[in-house]
């Protein structure tokens, strides 16, 4: 699952149990050695800083929805699907770039059909983003985790900035997005052509979006 597919349940609870749904996946970009346990997150959801409690519900809930979706049958025909189209748009590529892709695709494809269908959810989503204070997430997720993160509040102020899920519905904006995750972890970047293959991975994905999606969120 994807930033708004991890939020869009939990827009009327706190800010910082929704920007808690997101952690796992900034620090994976800002602090890729920062691992967020559910070992080591569960024990401060009782807190008595609500804050801090919060955040960490949203955690918690992030890793627990994670667990389920990626058991999930069609996620698994899904990126095995995407997997092997991906292979063949680059004659039989094999390795880390094609799996990395299918796998990535399945998630963020959801998250564009889920903001096409929820314009108003995704703009409260980024109000509530928008309300959150970085430090003081970062300073919680320092509390929680073994290593310390140094990034994260940095990187909460460029997702700010760049509403990245504004792009997932455009082919070409999508590209550009992907081809930044593949200089992130140095793989060869995307041609143009790419962006052909994408229609027909959105409506696969969009066609069981509902499967993708079912038992969500799972209990904590």
């Amino acid at each position: 699952m994807n930033y708004f597919a991890h939020a869009l349940p939990w827009l009327d609870r706190s800010p910082y149990l929704v920007a808690g749904t997101a952690v796992p996946d900034w620090l994976a970009v800002s602090d890729r050695s920062v691992r967020m346990r559910s070992k080591l997150v569960a024990p401060w959801i009782d807190s008595e800083d609500r804050q801090l409690a919060e955040l960490a519900r949203g955690m918690l809930q992030h890793l627990a929805d994670d667990a389920l979706f990626h058991d999930n049958r069609a996620f698994v025909e899904l990126n095995l699907a995407l997997i092997v189209q991906t292979r063949d748009f680059f004659g039989g590529e094999r390795g880390f770039r094609p799996s990395l892709l299918g796998h990535l695709l399945v998630e963020v494809l959801l998250d564009a059909h889920l903001v096409e269908g929820h314009p108003a959810e995704l703009e409260r989503y980024h109000a509530i983003i928008d309300a959150v204070d970085p430090p003081t997430i970062q300073a919680a997720v320092n509390r929680m985790g073994r290593r310390p993160a140094e990034r994260l509040a940095t990187f909460i102020g460029l997702f700010r900035r760049e509403r990245i899920l504004l792009d997932y519905p455009d082919d070409g904006r999508l590209l550009v997005r992907l081809n930044q995750v593949m200089r992130r972890v140095r793989c060869e970047p995307l041609p143009d052509s790419f962006a052909d293959l994408l229609p027909g991975m959105r409506r696969q994905v969009s066609a069981r979006a509902g499967e993708l999606l079912a038992g969500i969120p799972a209990a904590i």
